[in-house]
């Protein structure tokens, strides 16, 4: 496929963004972003006017229109919506999470496979550079801690705080430890919203590792890091500043000599994740080829934090 035909579904804050990266990618000439559709007519027509593309009436519209979408409505909804388009023969990128029960993600899996279709979750995180950058030289993690934490907003208050934020270090988190939770402990509590506000798990995996996580839509000073140690280093990755600090030890303990400590600070200048996500769903459908971050990839993430959920107390709102 030359260049694949692209409408954004959801146009909020999230599908705002997509669509500008989608625009950027057309006048690039690696795709055509055909329109946009959302539930608001008057914030479908200005997102589609800003970014020169058509304002579409239905989902129907859309499937007749494009060979692809990117799906940013409710987290509520990616089930029903995203399924709709692959059933229609679409390929689709879907924001995370990739659905809101387990039985509708195994349900988008399913029909994307039968159907041979694209199907990527959007996990942004696997696209920043620090992330990359530590990849190649992670050996066996054994206590991983991350914290994600920023200003109340509004935006996304339907869902938790482990849905809404803790599910991209969930993501990140079962990537870099390489094996399954055997048992985990968590607590939410909310502040704001009918749902927890500020939530924190620790994880136990099968093969030792152990994962602290915090996540809170209720602090005054963004936070996003996560600190990664092994045996032989230490890794801290802040996404926010664009910052790793790596400590590695050169020698082997006992030896002949003392083993040398290393220490190393690298600074990127500002990237685009969501870009690169964006590009990396084109380039997937373009060649036919596996997503950067597919449905079981998704599932994984989504599994997990339904599991801290689960095991979460009942909320109690205080009066």
């Amino acid at each position: 496929m030359s260049r694949p035909r692209i409408a954004v579904v959801g146009v909020g804050h999230m599908g705002g963004l997509h669509t500008s990266k989608l625009r950027q990618l057309t006048d690039e000439g690696e795709c055509e972003l055909v329109g946009v559709f959302d539930r608001d007519p008057e914030r479908c027509k200005a997102v589609a006017d800003k970014n020169t593309t058509l304002a579409l009436d239905s989902l129907e519209s859309v499937t007749r229109l494009a060979d692809a979408a990117c799906v940013a409505v409710p987290g509520v909804d990616h089930g029903a919506v995203a399924g709709a388009l692959l059933h229609a023969g679409l390929d689709v990128l879907v924001e995370k999470p990739l659905a809101s029960t387990r039985d509708e993600a195994r349900e988008l899996i399913q029909v994307a496979q039968s159907g041979e279709r694209i199907l990527q979750v959007g996990h942004i995180e696997r696209f920043s550079p620090p992330l990359q950058r530590v990849l190649p030289i992670l050996q066996r993690p054994r206590f991983i801690e991350a914290h994600r934490m920023g200003p109340y907003s509004t935006r996304a208050t339907d869902v938790s705080v482990v849905l809404d934020l803790m599910i991209h270090d969930l993501d990140l988190i079962a990537m870099l430890a390489g094996s399954q939770v055997d048992r985990l402990d968590a607590i939410g509590i909310p502040v704001l919203s009918p749902t927890e506000d500020i939530a924190n798990a620790r994880l136990h995996f099968m093969n030792g590792c152990i994962a602290n996580v915090t996540a809170s839509r209720v602090s005054p000073e963004p936070m996003r890091k996560i600190r990664v140690f092994q045996s032989n280093a230490y890794f801290s990755i802040d996404f926010g500043t664009r910052q790793i600090q790596v400590i590695r030890r050169e020698g082997i303990p006992g030896g002949p000599e003392l083993p040398k400590i290393q220490a190393e600070q690298l600074t990127f200048d500002a990237s685009d994740a969501l870009l690169a996500q964006d590009r990396a769903f084109v380039h997937a459908v373009r060649t036919r080829s596996a997503p950067a971050v597919d449905g079981e990839d998704g599932y994984r993430a989504l599994d997990l934090a339904l599991r801290i959920q689960e095991s979460l107390p009942p909320v109690e709102i205080l009066a």
